[in-house]
């Protein structure tokens, strides 16, 4: 019944307030405002859902820069949980073909979430870039660098790709990793299960040294092993 009422809550108030953001990002150029309607969105999929969550190593994240935080991906609700365990304010990268669904894709748009082309050669290329550019001007940005979510709730082979924006940027990447909402709601499943949400925060790992841009394969191993780490799973 949980479950049930928590769906119930989630749909329900996405239309609304889907509504009330578009229609306020007609009046306004800032996404500010539909930002904080997100966010309250957020914030009804973690309480009804009946979910607790306990974030540890917040005071890693500097206030001072953009990063890109690098997290492990087990279910849909890594999204909303994560606006609750980043004290920064932050954009994810998006499927392009979402912005093409009607009502989603222009709430994203106002949100500020960036299209990425995962279709390979230049025009993913040029995706990256364009999330890099971002990154320079002060937006962070959360990534999954697995590419989809494990199945079994086990940390799956990083990818470069998702890496290369930091790179680009010249920002630091902050590992993340969140333990339970696979519990919660386990890929293929519909019906959101009460449980407590552990979110672990690493220390920022740099990705120019000595003035030089690390290497691609490199990093995106040391990010993997640190994420491995806060998981209490050892190396990838």
């Amino acid at each position: 019944m949980r479950g049930l009422f928590a769906s119930a809550v989630i749909v329900g108030s996405f239309f609304v307030l889907a509504l009330v953001a578009v229609i306020i990002g007609l009046f306004t150029r800032s996404g500010s405002a539909p930002r904080k309607i997100e966010k309250f969105w957020m914030w009804l999929v973690v309480k009804s859902g009946g979910l607790k969550i306990n974030t540890v190593g917040a005071e890693n994240i500097p206030l001072d820069k953009a990063v890109v935080f690098a997290s492990n991906h087990t279910s849909q609700l890594d999204i909303p949980v994560l606006y609750f365990a980043l004290p920064v304010p932050f954009c994810f990268l998006v499927k392009k073909e979402l912005l093409h669904i009607p009502l989603f894709g222009t709430i994203m748009r106002k949100m500020g979430h960036i299209p990425v082309d995962r279709s390979g050669g230049k025009a993913a290329m040029k995706s990256l870039k364009e999330a890099a550019r971002s990154v320079k001007q002060g937006t962070s940005i959360v990534v999954f660098p697995e590419g989809t979510r494990s199945p079994d709730g086990k940390l799956l082979g990083f990818k470069p790709g998702v890496i290369m924006i930091a790179l680009f940027a010249g920002s630091p990447v902050i590992p993340v990793a969140i333990s339970g909402t696979h519990t919660a709601l386990p890929k293929g499943r519909l019906l959101i299960r009460p449980a407590e949400i552990e979110i672990k925060i690493g220390k920022p790992i740099d990705t120019v040294i000595d003035g030089r841009r690390r290497d691609k394969q490199e990093l995106t191993r040391e990010v993997e092993e640190k994420v491995a780490e806060l998981l209490g799973r050892g190396g990838p």
